[in-house]
């Protein structure tokens, strides 16, 4: 396997204060990314009046994002390995902010479409070097404690996303409308093309390495036709195709382990080196966070729809609501090591079953939505905070780092999707239901979904224990 060559981490404290600037540049990318997934989601139906833009195109303003960004992750995670990741997180910082300026400046919702589908490329070829820099210039507890920050920043963009778009929207500044929720990347973007040379050294790859092209004609139109009938299945009412589209799909997902496999036999360099999930840990740990995404993703969905169409919140009050969550999702998630080290290994299913206990309560509580589902909304927090960064830090503890942008691919894809699904799956649920029963039917499920991350992550917590 192909390893990037060595540079010297350093020890000592003035090594670490040298990192610490390198990780923030890395962290603000992240979080610009998944910032902007979620403002132009509270701008949604601003942008539909003032654009104006039809339902379908609004949903291709989403789903076209979604689907890039998904369909291109473990590309950009080997294009890192070929030509550098600092090299290739540069070009992921322009790439969006370019599309950023675009989408702002949009005069119709075709050019926004276009303009939404470039960014979410330019977010997928950001988001595995952030990881992959991390494996490779950060060790022992310095790279655990990198990988909570990153944790935390991964799931409370989603709540600090909706609470600053409904802030963009409100404010209609200088009347531009909906156009800072797009806007506001361009002046970040600009900060990071400027300290990304400054902060982040350079590496270079120790060989040159091939891409391999049949992988990447497999599954860039797999996750692409599972993804894009997902996010607009629902609105269009599940038409005949979207079930075709995902059966071919998952037919061609199929086929993608076995040619990877034939090309590693071969001697060549394939899209992904399938043998990183021998690492101990990290397949207990992609069904974790496969549980851990799809409830989350359909939860914050859900739980925004109960807010604003069944309790007559508006964006802004929609967005503020998560805030307790949010302090706590923060806080917890980034403090977690401060616990005893013998409790380590079993953080992350504590976690998973607070959430577990949070959504049973919402569920309890049911349409009404009183002080119960309020203290649930903390709770979920704290239950995040504990299970999704520890996860992140556990998953990849023994993942060599030489297979550094193979697991930074792979658990960036789990995430997209996992987040994906949840959306599709419980929001149809919660639709589907009457307005008394939605929100307690669509809790419990995820109740459910998340007992299975249990026994997931307490098999994670068994294989660091031995």
């Amino acid at each position: 396997m192909t390893t990037l060559t060595n540079v010297s981490t350093g020890t000592g404290a003035s090594a670490i204060v040298r990192r610490r600037p390198m990780l923030a540049v890395l962290l603000l990318g992240q979080f610009m990314g998944l910032l902007d997934v979620f403002v132009v989601n509270v701008a949604m139906p601003v942008i539909g009046v003032e654009l104006p833009a039809s339902g379908s195109s609004l949903q291709l303003v989403v789903g076209g994002y979604t689907a890039a960004y998904a369909m291109s992750l473990v590309t950009a995670a080997r294009l890192g390995e070929i030509f550098g990741h600092r090299r290739m997180y540069l070009i992921g910082v322009i790439m969006f902010t370019a599309a950023s300026l675009c989408c702002g400046l949009a005069p119709g919702s075709l050019a926004l479409i276009a303009s939404r589908i470039v960014q979410g490329a330019g977010a997928a070829v950001m988001a595995p070097q952030i990881m992959s820099i991390i494996q490779t210039r950060f060790e022992g507890p310095e790279r655990a404690r990198a990988l909570s920050a990153y944790g935390v920043v991964l799931s409370i963009g989603a709540v600090a996303g909706l609470i600053a778009g409904g802030l963009l929207v409100n404010a209609d500044l200088f009347g531009t409308g909906w156009r800072p929720a797009f806007l506001v990347n361009v002046p970040i973007g600009i900060l990071l093309a400027v300290l990304v040379p400054r902060l982040v050294p350079a590496d270079r790859p120790a060989r040159r390495r091939g891409l391999d092209l049949l992988g990447l004609l497999i599954v860039a139109p797999a996750v692409f036709l599972v993804v894009l009938p997902l996010v607009l299945g629902r609105e269009l009412g599940w038409p005949a195709w979207t079930f075709v589209a995902i059966g071919a799909g998952l037919v061609l997902a199929g086929l993608f382990a076995p040619v990877q496999r034939r090309v590693m036999a071969r001697g060549g360099d394939p899209l992904l080196d399938l043998g990183v999930l021998r690492a101990p840990g990290l397949r207990a740990g992609v069904a974790t966070l496969s549980a851990m995404q799809v409830t989350y993703g359909g939860f914050l969905f859900v739980f925004t729809l109960h807010l604003e169409n069944r309790l007559g919140a508006g964006p802004l009050m929609a967005g503020l609501t998560y805030l307790p969550m949010s302090i706590a999702f923060g806080l917890v998630g980034f403090c977690w090591r401060r616990l005893p080290h013998r409790l380590h290994s079993m953080v992350t299913p504590a976690g998973l079953a607070l959430c577990a206990l949070a959504y049973s309560a919402i569920a309890i509580d049911g349409d009404h939505s009183g002080p119960l589902t309020w203290t649930a909304l903390i709770l979920t927090g704290v239950g995040m905070g504990l299970s999704a960064s520890p996860l992140l830090t556990q998953s990849l503890r023994q993942v060599p780092h030489g297979q550094a942008a193979d697991a930074s691919g792979l658990l960036g894809t789990t995430m997209q999707l996992g987040q994906v699904i949840g959306v599709a799956a419980f929001g149809t649920l919660y639709l589907s239901h009457g307005n008394t029963t939605a929100l307690p039917t669509s809790t419990l499920w995820m109740a459910i979904v998340s007992v299975a991350g249990v026994l997931a992550a307490t098999r994670l917590a068994r294989t660091l224990q031995s």
